[in-house]
């Protein structure tokens, strides 16, 4: 007697419900650091601040500041630490994203997808509207800002971007298997990133030896190019972001199907550990 009616959707319809649902999940995982989304990006502005004076100081004490590219030194780090800080933390909202055994899995329009999703829009929204926010006050406040191309050095910011969700997304996919393996890989792999990505040095002036050490690392390339297209007086010659860019997407396909196994077979991975 009573039948549940079902009403045929669009592929434009289930577009548009798919972005609002990813919309929405964005919110949602922006909101978990803080209640108040504009504190939530105020701690990460205070973050991005604190690497800044950190590095400042820590360069200025060694005297380290002869090495750098000549041209604005408090642009020179920051280019370093914006890319350094988007692709560790993209990577960290990834892991951190909603699972297949999530309960929010259980709400019908949800999947896995739109968890992912969201947790890179959001990432990368937190970022670049702080990024924003801290060169708008430098230009303003102190000096005008002059990046030689911009649109290019802001691609670079995405690329950092990209591999960072790549990598998550691989870390997502092994996690429910392997999570004390995950949980201290995460770990590992930012603290190395700290000296591997590059930030506090450039290729060109690396010796041969030295350069094999980082050249694996997509960040490396990423940041290397970044401070190509931001300074005048730089021209890379060892990176190329070609070469981080199909490491994104090789990871991404790796990814992308480890995590659709997962999902397959979660249930029964849980069952077998209790």
């Amino acid at each position: 007697m009573f039948q549940a009616t079902r009403r045929k959707s669009t592929g434009l319809v289930s577009a548009l419900t798919l972005l609002e649902l990813i919309y929405h999940a964005t919110v949602r995982s922006i909101r978990k650091t803080h209640n108040n989304a504009f504190a939530a990006i105020f701690i990460n502005v205070l973050q991005m601040l604190i690497f800044v004076f950190v590095f400042y100081v820590m360069f200025s004490l060694l005297g380290l500041r002869g090495s750098a590219i000549r041209g604005d030194f408090l642009l020179y780090l920051m280019s370093g630490i914006f890319l350094f800080l988007t692709h560790t933390k993209s990577m960290s909202a990834i892991v951190g994203s909603e699972g297949p055994a999530s309960p929010m899995m259980q709400h019908a329009p949800m999947n896995t997808i739109i968890a992912i999703a969201s947790a890179a829009v959001g990432a990368l929204y937190v970022q670049v509207l702080s990024l924003g926010i801290i060169l708008l006050g430098y230009h303003v406040a102190f000096t005008p800002v002059v990046i030689e191309q911009p649109a290019a050095a802001f691609g670079m910011l995405m690329v950092a971007w990209f591999t960072g969700v790549s990598l998550g997304l691989v870390l997502l996919a092994i996690k429910p298997w392997f999570p004390q393996m995950v949980s201290i890989f995460s770990t590992v792999y930012q603290r190395a990133n700290m000296i591997a990505s590059g930030k506090m040095f450039v290729a060109n002036s690396l010796p041969g030896f030295m350069l094999a050490m980082f050249d694996w690392n997509p960040l490396f390339h990423a940041i290397d190019q970044a401070r190509g297209f931001t300074f005048i007086n730089y021209n890379p010659r060892y990176t190329d972001w070609h070469y981080a860019m199909w490491v994104g997407v090789v990871l991404l396909m790796i990814g992308l199907m480890g995590e659709f196994y997962t999902r397959r077979h979660a249930s029964l991975s849980w069952s077998a550990r209790r």
